[in-house]
């Protein structure tokens, strides 16, 4: 399998020894730039880091000798080298998105996504236990909404914005990826 992992996720990943394929980041913020100051050292090696033409500069000094590739919304160069289906890669409302196009271009068939929060944890936590920000970052930011958990049976709380996210990827980037074969 591929492994398909948000900017939030790689210092966790890195903690526990599991070596992503790729590390996307799309948000601008110097906040978010700060999950790649870390020196991992040879954990890093192979690793490809993605980053949207729009992130802080910071991000993109953290990452200098690394396998770094720095894409903007609306690639000309693939148009010009009749590459069309890369030009919009860093399209979509989150990293993931983002992570989602990604591998569906590059034609993985077993990927595995890592770093999207879609609800919150049984306690109440926004983000995992590891997370450099705290595990309760953003858990009382918005407000509350009950949804139907993976497989219909539960229910678990989400906000509008995570919503949001989830329609996005049942509703485009699912079937698209099927269409795509």
């Amino acid at each position: 399998a591929t492994i398909f992992c948000a900017d939030s996720a790689y210092p966790i990943l890195a903690k526990h020894d599991i070596k992503p394929d790729y590390v996307c980041m799309l948000e601008r913020s110097e906040f978010t730039a700060e999950f790649f100051n870390h020196d991992f050292g040879e954990f890093d090696r192979d690793i490809v880091f993605i980053c949207a033409g729009v992130v802080h500069p910071k991000a993109i000094e953290y990452l200098k000798g690394r396998n770094l590739v720095i894409t903007q919304k609306v690639l000309g160069l693939p148009y010009y080298i009749n590459l069309k289906d890369f030009s919009y890669t860093a399209v979509g409302f989150s990293v993931a998105h983002m992570l989602a196009y990604l591998a569906t271009y590059l034609n993985h068939k077993n990927i595995i996504f890592i770093g999207q929060d879609l609800a919150y944890a049984e306690n109440g936590n926004s983000h995992p236990d590891d997370y450099q920000n705290s595990a309760n970052y953003e858990s009382q930011m918005y407000e509350h909404i009950l949804t139907k958990a993976y497989g219909e049976k539960e229910e678990v709380k989400t906000h509008a914005i995570w919503i949001l996210f989830k329609n996005y990827f049942e509703n485009e980037i699912i079937p698209n990826t099927i269409k795509m074969g």
